[in-house]
């Protein structure tokens, strides 16, 4: 059994330093044909240290940072070949590729670089955090109450930048002498600003139901995945009513821990293939799409698992429902949103047509999320979350100035 288990790690990996090396053969023809960046052209760069398997962290701030790019040119310093050929492909924004530590300081030596955004907690971001003068800035890639929201690894950095008061609630109950208020800005949600894109079906007069699960996670708090407990059963009782359009956008890593989980989210796939073959006006979708925008923005009622989708979707203020894990082991903290959201046990799936005429015509709910969006992202207007995160990157560039002219003076 061992000897079957160190067999596949060594194709996985084989397979994962060819993916490396042609990513980076390709990387570099691009770069050559791009040409060295301008020197002292960037005050702000995001620093993304993972492959192409996390570009997702990324993705939903491609629409925020070239809205930025447009006052403050914006570079993205990427650590990985098949990372970094992703954002070039499909970021349009300027890419920075430095797979070495010195390449980091050749770099840096070359730009102003006031502010550094990090998406993540890759330990490797402590690489770029060794440099000083400047501001090191954690802007995440969700908003969510997941136990990743709370690490104590918000200390390492200078800010903060959070969604609204719930974030700042959930920070200062879980760490320590952490001073919230001075280092944590809210800027809302960016993205909802940009919600656009033309949806991938014709509407008409189906109910959408936006299905967007969870990967399995890593270990068993984090097991918040529903593919196997709820998706199978909902998605074939939707596809049979005729009267409903399953929108289904899995996580990225879906399958990766178990095989299992992989399984059925490829019989989910290929459930929707088939119902679209039998009926053309169905119009199921597998949405593999980079970017969010349509998918927060039209269905008629949205399922997710716990995780930062659950809040996108919160910021629109339509329905929602959010799968109760079935793992005694997830751990679930229902301080916040969860403890009045509406929950789909695994086993009202057998009944999720009446369930979700529910949910779509209590206007008691409705109103009830529009008031916990309000709490988890402040002023959702449009045009709103876009001014605070330019003012939030405004004020650190004014502050970098102010402690660059102390230091001249002294």
């Amino acid at each position: 059994m061992q000897i079957v288990k160190d067999s596949k790690r060594a194709v996985k990996l084989a397979k994962r330093v060819l993916k490396g090396r042609r990513a980076y053969f390709e990387l570099k023809g691009l770069l050559a044909e791009r040409g060295e960046l301008p020197e002292q052209r960037f005050r702000v760069g995001v620093y993304f240290a993972d492959s192409d398997v996390n570009i997702y962290q990324m993705r939903q701030w491609y629409a925020p940072l070239q809205e930025l790019a447009k006052t403050h040119p914006v570079v993205l310093i990427a650590r990985n070949a098949a990372g970094a050929l992703q954002l070039m492909r499909e970021s349009d924004l300027d890419v920075a590729f430095v797979p070495k530590v010195t390449g980091i300081e050749k770099f840096i030596d070359t730009q102003q670089l006031d502010v550094i955004l990090y998406v993540n907690q890759n330990t490797r971001n402590f690489q770029m955090m060794r440099y000083g003068e400047r501001w090191h800035v954690f802007i995440n890639h969700g908003e969510s109450d997941k136990m990743y929201m709370t690490s104590n690894q918000y200390k390492t950095y200078d800010y903060a930048f959070v969604a609204g008061d719930a974030a700042r609630a959930r920070l200062a109950k879980a760490l320590w002498q952490y001073d919230v208020e001075s280092r944590t800005m809210a800027i809302g949600r960016p993205q909802t600003d940009h919600l656009g894109g033309e949806p991938a079906y014709t509407p008409d007069d189906r109910t959408v139901v936006f299905y967007a699960p969870t990967w399995e996670g890593d270990r068993p708090a984090a097991s918040y995945g529903s593919v196997l407990t709820h998706g199978e059963t909902l998605v074939r009782q939707l596809i049979a009513t005729g009267r409903h359009r399953v929108i289904y956008r899995p996580h990225p890593r879906s399958g990766v821990v178990s095989p299992e989980f992989g399984a059925a989210n490829e019989r989910i796939i290929a459930m929707l293939a088939e119902a679209n073959q039998a009926d053309s006006s169905a119009q199921h979708v597998y949405d593999e799409s980079p970017v969010l925008g349509w998918q927060l923005r039209l269905p008629d009622v949205a399922i997710c698992d716990i995780s930062a989708m659950v809040y996108d979707r919160l910021a629109t203020g339509r329905p929602l429902m959010v799968t109760r894990p079935l793992s005694p082991e997830a751990e679930v903290d229902e301080g916040g949103y969860l403890s009045v959201c509406e929950w789909l046990d695994a086993a009202e799936t057998p009944d999720i047509v009446a369930v979700l005429d529910r949910v779509i015509g209590d206007t008691v709910a409705r109103e009830r999320l529009g008031e916990w969006s309000t709490r988890y992202f402040g002023d959702t207007s449009s045009g709103a979350p876009t001014r605070r995160f330019h003012a939030a990157i405004e004020t650190l560039l004014d502050r970098a100035d102010a402690e660059r002219a102390a230091a001249t003076r002294e």
